[in-house]
Formats: C-alpha cells, sequence, structure tokens
C-alpha cells in the first residue's frame, strides 16, 4: 500500500452520520487523508485496488456482505492492508472473532476521538489495537493454549448467525433485525432456524432465553 507521509483512510460504515463523524475525527490529525467514505463492503473492495489505502475502517454491521466477511475478503487479497473495525457491537464478543478474520484492531463506537486515533496510530505503525480487558483475555488464552471463543457452542455460528443471535438476546424482534441489517424478515427466519439447529435448541423460547444469557454473559459461555 500507500509509503506516502500521507496516510490514505478508507471509512465503511451504513450511517451517513457515523461515516461523516469518524472523518472529521481522523481530519483533525495532521498526515491522514479521508479517500473514501462507504455504506457497503462491496463498494471497499472496488475501491481499494483504485485508492490504495494505507487502512481500511470497517463497521461490523453493513447491508449484503458484512464487516468481518469483508475483512476476510480484504485479508485474502491485499494481506498487507491494515484493518481496524469500529462497531456498536460489544468488543468482547467480537474481537477475536475480528482479529482471527484479519483486522488489526477494535475499537468500540462510544469510545473518545482519542482512543480512535490512539488505535488508529497504533495499526498504522504495525502494532494491534484492543482494550486491556480484551488484551487480557486473549493473552490468557494464549497461554493455556485454549482459544477463549472455542469454549461456547456459538463459535459455530456463522459471522451473519453471531450478529443475528446477538440482536435476539438483545431482545431484538425478526422484523427489527431486518431493518438493522438491511435484510429479508424470511432471511432473518431462516438465520434463526439456523441458530436453533447448530446449538441445538428445540424452539424460540429456547433460542431467545440462550441469546439474552449469552449476551449478558459476555459472549463467554
Amino acid at each position: 500500500m500507500s509509503n506516502s507521509l500521507i496516510k490514505k483512510i478508507i471509512i465503511v460504515d451504513d450511517h451517513p452520520m457515523m461515516r461523516k463523524g469518524l472523518a472529521s475525527t481522523l481530519e483533525t490529525e495532521p498526515g491522514f487523508e479521508i479517500s473514501a467514505q462507504l455504506e457497503r463492503a462491496e463498494d471497499a473492495i472496488d475501491r481499494v485496488e483504485k485508492v490504495k489505502p494505507d487502512l481500511i475502517i470497517v463497521d461490523i454491521s453493513l447491508p449484503g456482505m458484512n464487516g468481518i466477511e469483508l475483512v476476510k475478503n480484504l485479508h485474502f487479497q491485499y494481506p498487507d492492508l491494515k484493518v481496524l473495525v469500529v462497531s456498536r457491537h460489544e468488543e468482547s464478543l467480537y474481537a477475536e472473532r475480528a482479529l482471527r478474520a484479519g483486522a488489526k484492531g477494535y475499537v468500540m463506537k462510544f469510545e473518545s476521538s482519542d482512543v480512535l486515533l490512539k488505535a488508529v496510530r497504533k495499526v498504522l505503525n504495525g502494532g494491534i489495537y484492543v482494550s486491556e480487558e480484551i488484551s487480557e483475555k486473549l493473552l490468557l488464552s494464549a497461554m493455556t493454549g485454549k482459544s477463549t471463543g472455542l469454549e461456547s457452542p456459538v463459535e459455530l455460528l456463522s459471522d451473519r448467525e453471531l450478529e443475528v443471535f446477538e440482536l435476539i438476546g438483545r431482545g431484538k424482534s425478526s422484523k427489527e433485525i431486518a431493518e438493522q441489517l438491511h435484510l429479508a424478515v424470511k432471511t432473518i427466519e431462516t438465520y434463526r432456524s439456523r441458530i436453533k439447529e447448530k446449538l441445538d435448541l428445540k424452539n424460540s423460547t429456547e433460542l431467545v432465553f440462550h441469546a439474552v444469557k449469552w449476551v449478558e454473559s459476555d459472549g463467554e459461555g
């Protein structure tokens, strides 16, 4: 990617206000240039070849291909491209999955501008950025030789299924989930069926119970 003193950054987020906010924060920093603000993962894949950015900032919930899938795609096509996930999704539920997909950092959307800039600088300098809590969790996992994720059957779920499972746990209806993820209600119902099958749950009541429990335990059990 680009070696110039100006660092080119692409932002991929489906909320215009969020994109604008991230861009404003980053543009206050000398040497950062926002090369593109995009809504869809598919647009980002097209644009990378033209822009040759130094960093891509990606949200998890995107229409069509979601953020984790985008990270995997980018990592496969451009192994040296640095990707930072900035999302409203709980870091404890998604950070490890994002890093495994190829991201170099994870920041929650409610964090301060200082935290965002610190994460961007660290990733651009070749480091990995996660909160202290997650860093500790990953170190413990490495020391004990056990993946923190594999302790849970939820690890069987695909990235999109995990997103749906989390939203069920947060009390969202299929209609609300469909609206949030820009998908058809019928598609969400299909995901619900798959989740029940993978987690060996008998009915919707069990599904909701387990989803709520999982979200409350921050995805650890």
